[in-house]
């Protein structure tokens, strides 16, 4: 399976794509062509364009939460194709806005989506392509990494505390054990890992990438890094919404890749 990053934080020096802080990942696997988020706005696509990348070919979108970092290219995507499979939770089209009020949720509601997709809505492990999966609804399996709320969602027209529970992850079972591939990990990278080998009945994890959701100096970092340790990756790849504190930390005992837009990925 081949993993081109379209849209990230970062870009690489002398390499002339657009960047915001935002996510979108493209993969070719067999005959399918998926887009794993959509970025901010429709700055992936112009990112694409340069790749040579024909976005007109893709035909599955997978979302890994709801949040307009992930989620703000649809509808630029959807001028561009007529009908697409969309996976993801059913939460993803709710609502939301951050702690100051400003909206933060998905550009298109439920109903757009259904008007012009297929559109699959599962708490479950979903199988999106040949040893492709989307993971569902990620339980805690790790004290360190409870959830914790982001502003607010509304569910029957009640603005709540929002945890998140739409935050998904797609992993690929390849030769050299599983890729785990994140959008934000605001159920825990860990909490996703766990339930990516569970799910799969493999323990060994070849590969990460995408955002982890870490920030500060502080005791879920370095648990977060121990438990890496253990876990032997090969490949490991943290962007997005890592800072760059957390990724020194990283670095001091992991030997974690620079990700930046136009980064490819062969994942066997």
């Amino acid at each position: 399976m081949k993993l081109k990053v379209l849209m990230d934080n970062h870009t690489y020096i002398d390499q002339y794509y657009l960047g915001e802080p935002a996510l979108s990942f493209y993969l070719e696997n067999g005959r399918d062509r998926i887009l794993f988020d959509t970025g901010y706005s429709d700055a992936f696509m112009s990112n694409a364009r340069k790749m040579n990348i024909e976005l007109k070919t893709v035909n599955k979108v997978v979302l890994s939460h709801g949040h307009n970092d992930h989620t703000g290219g649809l509808p630029h995507l959807l001028a561009l194709n007529r009908w697409l499979t969309v996976i993801t939770h059913p939460d993803t089209f709710q609502y939301r806005q951050d702690d100051a009020g400003l909206a933060i949720s998905s550009p298109l509601s439920k109903m757009q989506l259904e008007e012009r997709c297929d559109l699959r809505l599962s708490k479950e492990v979903q199988q999106v392509s040949e040893n492709l999966f989307y993971l569902g609804e990620i339980p805690q399996y790790l004290d360190f990494e409870p959830r914790y709320s982001i502003g607010k969602i509304q569910v029957r027209g009640v603005l709540n505390d929002d945890f998140i529970y739409d935050d998904s992850a797609l992993v690929y079972r390849g030769n050299k054990g599983l890729f785990v591939i994140t959008g934000c990990s605001h159920a825990g990278i860990c909490n996703i890992i766990e339930h990516a080998r569970k799910v799969l009945r493999e323990e060994k994890i070849a590969g990460v990438i995408g955002g982890f959701h870490l920030f500060e100096d502080d005791e879920r970092l370095h648990k977060t890094i121990e438990y890496l340790k253990n876990c032997d990756i090969d490949q490991l790849y943290p962007c997005h919404c890592v800072s760059l504190k957390a990724k020194i930390e990283m670095g001091k005992q992991l030997d974690i890749g620079e990700v930046g837009v136009g980064m490819e990925l062969d994942i066997e």
